[in-house]
C-alpha cells in the first residue's frame, strides 16, 4: 500500500494539538533519560518510515529518542537471490514478468528488471494482482508470472487473484512467491544481540490484517513495549507517547490505530491467505534466513507456483555476489542510520542507488535523502 505524500514538516510546529503532544514525548523522554542515554523505538512499517521523516517528527523530539527503521519495505527485504530468481524469469521466452512498480530498479547480482525491460524483456508494471489476472485472460497465448512480493497485507490480495484464477479456469497466470511475515521478523530482532531496543512501532497496515494477537510474544517473553500505531502526525506522536508511557508502567501491546485495528484483526482475510498459503523459511537481505517468516503454495495451489511450473532452481541464500559495501541489512536491523553508510548520498543516491533501501519509495535511506539530510 502507498503512504500519502507527507505534510511539510513545520506542520508539526504549527498544529497546536501536535505541538502539544510533542512537548508530552520530550517531557517523558527527558524523564526516562534520567537513568538512560538513550532510548530506541524501531518503527516496521514504510509508511511510518516515510511519515516519520516527511513530518518532521525524527528532527522534532529530543534527539536522546532515536526513531530507528526496520525492515518494513518489503522491496527492501527481498533477498538478491530472489531478486535474481526474478530476473531470470524474464528471460524465458513467451513470458511476461507483471510486478509492482518498486521492483524495476532494485539491482540483482549483475543487472536489474529495468535494464532487462530495456534489453526487450516483457516486464509490465501493476498495481494489484487483480491487474494480472486480467493481462492473462487477455493474452492466452502468453504466460504471466506475477511477482509476490509483500507482507500480509499483500498476500491475501494475491491469495484471492489465484482463487478467481483457480475458479475461472485461467491457467496462464502464476506467482512467485517472495512473500515475508511481519511477527517472525520482529522475533528475528527482538531475540538479536546486535540491536539494543526499548520498544516497537508496530505496523497498521499489516496490523489491519493480522490483528494483535500475534505479537504477544514481544510482551511476554521479551519485555517489549509495543503499539499499532497510524500514520498522521498526530498518530505517530501519539503511539510514541504510548510507548514512553509503558517503559514507565509495564509493556503491552496496544493500539493507538483504533479506527482500522482489532485485535483479531481481518478474519476473512486471514482465511483467504491460509487457504492459499502455508509458512515457510524465508531469506531477508542483509538479515539472512528467518524460520517461518516466508508464505509458499499449499499443495493444492501448486500450479500456480511459478518456481514449479518453470522449474526454477532455488538458489542458497547468500551463495550469490552481493553489494559489499551496501548496508541496507544493518540499517533495517536499526544498527545504523542511512547516513552512517559510507555510500549514502554519495555513490548511492535515488538516480543511481546501490542497495533496495535507496529504491523504494518507502525504503529508509530513500527517506531520509528526501527529508532528513544535513
Amino acid at each position: 500500500m502507498k503512504h500519502r505524500p507527507p505534510k511539510t514538516p513545520e506542520t508539526i510546529d504549527e498544529a497546536p494539538l501536535a505541538r502539544a503532544l510533542l512537548g508530552k514525548v520530550n517531557g517523558l523522554v527527558d524523564e526516562l533519560c534520567r537513568t538512560r542515554e538513550t532510548i530506541n523505538l524501531m518503527e516496521v512499517c514504510g509508511t511510518h518510515t516515510m511519515a516519520i521523516s516527511g513530518f518532521g517528527i525524527r528532527r522534532a523530539v529530543d534527539q536522546r529518542l532515536r526513531l530507528l527503521s526496520g525492515p518494513g519495505c518489503p522491496v527492501c527485504v527481498t533477498a538478491q537471490e530472489e531478486i535474481d530468481g526474478a530476473i531470470s524469469v524474464a528471460s524465458l521466452p513467451d513470458l511476461t514478468v507483471v510486478t509492482f512498480g518498486d521492483m524495476l530498479r532494485v539491482p540483482g547480482s549483475r543487472t536489474s528488471l529495468e535494464q532487462e525491460k530495456a534489453r526487450g524483456a516483457d516486464v509490465r508494471v501493476v498495481y494489484s494482482a487483480l491487474d494480472a489476472l486480467r493481462l492473462a485472460e487477455a493474452g492466452p497465448e502468453r504466460q504471466f508470472v506475477f511477482l509476490g512480493v509483500g507482507f500480509e497485507t499483500t498476500a491475501p490480495t494475491v491469495a484471492a487473484t489465484v482463487l478467481a484464477a483457480q475458479e475461472s479456469g485461467v491457467r496462464n497466470l502464476t506467482v512467485l512467491p517472495m512473500f515475508k511475515t511481519i511477527p517472525a521478523a520482529l522475533e528475528a530482532i527482538a531475540s538479536s544481540k546486535r540491536v539494543n531496543l526499548d520498544g516497537f512501532i508496530l505496523p497498521g497496515h499489516v496490523s489491519t490484517i493480522i490483528g494483535t494477537r500475534p505479537y504477544a510474544f514481544l510482551r511476554d517473553k521479551y519485555r517489549l513495549p509495543s503499539c499499532v500505531v497510524g500514520f498522521e502526525a498526530l498518530d505517530v506522536l501519539q503511539g510514541i507517547h504510548m510507548l514512553l508511557k509503558q517503559m514507565q508502567t509495564g509493556p503491552e501491546v496496544e493500539i493507538q490505530y483504533k479506527r482500522s485495528v482489532r485485535p483479531e484483526g481481518n478474519v476473512k482475510a486471514q482465511q483467504v491467505m491460509d487457504t492459499v498459503f502455508a509458512p515457510c523459511d524465508a531469506a531477508w537481505r542483509g538479515i539472512g534466513v528467518i524460520p517461518g517468516s516466508g508464505l509458499t503454495f499449499r499443495r493444492e495451489f501448486n500450479e500456480f507456483d511459478a518456481r514449479k511450473r518453470f522449474r526454477l532452481v532455488h538458489r542458497t541464500p547468500y551463495t550469490v555476489h552481493r553489494q559489499s559495501r551496501c548496508r541496507c541489512g544493518d540499517v533495517m536491523l536499526g544498527v545504523i542510520v542511512p547516513p552512517e553508510c559510507k555510500l549514502f548520498a554519495k555513490s548511492c543516491t535515488p538516480e543511481s542507488p546501490v542497495g533496495p533501501c535507496m529504491v523504494s519509495t518507502e525504503g529508509a535511506c530513500a527517506a531520509y535523502y528526501k527529508y532528513d539530510r544535513a
